[in-house]
């Protein structure tokens, strides 16, 4: 069946051969991601590496163009991610993710082999898409002017995309013309409304009033859950419930993407549907309007997951998922006069992420001197995040990388979770507890509850599905532990150096960090009464965070991992209270006080008042 991108791709070949760099601007359902690489491929001499945003994506479009040849995924066209790959020395169409781009590149600057390299969904902005675009427009510049760059997109400003890559020509192609309805609520959602009760309830309405598949976009995991034990049992018989998200399962991915062989199929999904897939039978969609992003607040040095209503890109795409192959109906849970004060579009990971593992790339780069970014990474958080790697000890003094740091930069790891692996056996499995979501909700702070529960689920009452993909992840990361054994505390010390809380005076349960930033633990929990913690997960209160889960560590632990960066302070201030100088020499690590003596022969020029 022809696609409404055939007609401009004479065009497109046109522009890459002649100029090497091109920008195409094709909305939902031109068929792009499975319908440009493969039509580019006796152009292009070596491979096609093609940049997908997401892993679910990755993998169906990979096994979309090896369908359309009559190939298994793995021969002419194959994936990379994190943790999978189907490729052989025939695949010369390379769909990857996760960082794969970057590290081939870091590895080989000059990118043999590969002719062409495309970043598709390049309006989602993702970090990695951004640094990938910087670094394949160096190696272009000053290693390969023979490397093609295409930057595919479906609702990005596409102008600032191609005068960065020195006024490259820009196509634009029309999508598929399939007409969808978009019906709008009469009036805003009451206050006191619950979400998920509004969404389960338009779900039942659209599915009685329009045939065909239902696609409903909610902000997270948590929500399609609530909504689907709203509808249980409340579905008419034909219906078959399917959840989509990137913790799922890939057969579980795959089931709910494929058609359905009898009845009609229903899929809560998170934002993982909006792009660069096709689930044929879905002829509705409902949108929820929010969207789940994380924010970095470098005041507190923590990344926070925010709920906020979605841009009009973001909305336009969810919409376009009903009418890939018919007419449809998209359901808009907003009014029509809401849809004014939508932004344009969703910010770029690069502003409100944490930089750390941005920052470690530039280092292992040799700088960011000649990287042109669409957007630059803002000051502050650059400068938080080498701060951050400073005290990981992946860069030295002078901002240069490290032994350490070229070690964590291989790693599928945040770098401070990189560095828990330094701490022996039983590291793999308590960076990838940090790395997924919490098994025990609302089961106090303590880590070594979450630990115990990786062994025992079913009596510590644990999600099942969390805890096996712990499992799962702390086998791929088991090879890169090294050191002598440590305690799971001093572990989690290696990778957060700067959340060491010290107990304040006092009966609540108050803490100084030694990074400088105050916490304090829940009245009543299990660790309340430890002298020394390490917090893991803070809600990023600037004036004083609530720790969420953190480990308990002993002074011997604290100076065996941190001994370093101990030391003796000497110390005089004015005292209002005693009214006179005080001298004392304070033993420090950041801001925590370890000891503390008075200074008694502390020379005058030290104290006296000028």
């Amino acid at each position: 069946m022809p696609l409404p991108i055939d007609d401009i791709l004479p065009a497109l070949c046109a522009a890459l051969a002649t100029h090497g760099r091109a920008v195409l601007q094709a909305p939902p359902g031109a068929g792009k991601t499975t319908g440009v690489p493969p039509a580019l491929l006796d152009q292009v001499t070596g491979r096609i590496v093609m940049l997908e945003p997401r892993r679910l994506a990755a993998r169906a479009a990979a096994e979309r163009m090896a369908d359309v040849r009559g190939e298994a995924v793995g021969q002419t066209v194959g994936y990379r991610i994190r943790g999978d790959s189907a490729v052989s020395e025939a695949t010369r169409i390379e769909v990857v993710t996760e960082g794969i781009l970057t590290r081939m590149v870091q590895d080989d600057p000059d990118l043999p082999g590969v002719g062409l390299v495309i970043f598709d969904e390049f309006h989602e902005r993702s970090l990695n898409a951004d640094l990938g675009l910087a670094l394949a427009w160096e190696v272009r510049q000053a290693l390969r002017p023979d490397l093609g760059v295409l930057v595919m997109s479906a609702t990005l400003d596409a102008a600032p995309v191609a005068a960065m890559l020195d006024d490259a020509p820009l196509l634009t192609s029309q999508g598929r013309a399939f007409p969808v309805e978009t019906r709008y609520l009469d009036r805003p959602l009451p206050k006191d409304q619950r979400l998920e009760d509004a969404v389960a309830a338009q779900v039942l309405t659209a599915m009685a009033e329009v045939p065909g598949g239902c696609l409903v976009f909610l902000p997270g995991e948590g929500e399609i859950h609530r909504v689907a034990a709203r509808l249980h049992g409340a579905l008419p018989g034909d219906v078959a419930l399917h959840l989509l998200f990137g913790a799922m399962k890939i057969e579980d991915q795959r089931e709910a993407i494929r058609p359905a062989a009898t009845g009609r199929k229903l899929v809560l999904a998170t934002a993982i549907a909006e792009t660069s897939l096709t689930i044929e039978d879905v002829r509705i969609v409902i949108d929820a309007g929010r969207a789940r992003r994380a924010r970095f607040d470098p005041g507190s040095g923590m990344s926070r997951l925010v709920t906020e209503p979605v841009s009009r890109a973001e909305a336009d795409q969810r919409r376009g998922r009903a009418g890939r192959v018919a007419p449809g109906v998209c359901y808009r849970m907003w009014t029509k006069g809401a849809e004014g004060a939508l932004p344009a579009f969703p910010p770029a990971e690069i502003e409100a992420a944490d930089l750390a593992g941005l920052a470690l790339e530039l280092a292992l780069w040799g700088g960011q001197d000649g990287l042109v970014f669409l957007t630059p990474p803002p000051t502050g958080a650059l400068g938080e995040a080498r701060a951050l790697l400073a005290g990981l000890g992946a860069l030295d003094s002078a901002g240069r990388i490290t032994d350490h740091g070229r070690a964590l930069a291989r790693l599928p790891l945040h770098p401070g979770l990189g560095t828990c692996c330094a701490g022996g056996a039983g590291a793999a499995r308590l960076a990838a507890l940090l790395a997924e979501r919490d098994p025990l909700r609302g089961q106090g702070a303590d880590l070594m509850l979450r630990l115990r529960a990786l062994d025992d689920p079913g009596g510590m009452g644990a999600d099942r599905g969390a805890v096996a993909r712990i499992r799962d992840e702390a086998r791929r990361l088991k090879r890169y532990e090294a050191g002598p054994a440590l305690s799971p505390g001093a572990q989690l010390a290696l990778a957060y150096p700067d959340r060491i809380g010290l107990r304040r005076a006092g009966d609540a349960p108050r803490y100084v960090l030694s990074g400088g930033a105050g916490a304090v633990l829940p009245e009543g929990d299990s660790l309340a009464g430890q002298r020394l913690i390490v917090a893991s997960d803070l809600d990023g209160d600037r004036r004083e965070a609530r720790v969420r889960q953190a480990l308990p560590l002993t002074e011997a632990e604290l100076r065996a991992v941190c001994g370093d960066a101990i030391g003796w302070v000497d110390h005089c201030a004015w005292s209002r209270r005693h009214r006179r100088v005080e001298t004392r020499q304070q033993e420090r690590l950041g801001a925590l006080v370890l000891d503390d003596r008075a200074w008694r022969d502390a020379p005058p020029r030290r104290w006296r008042r000028r």
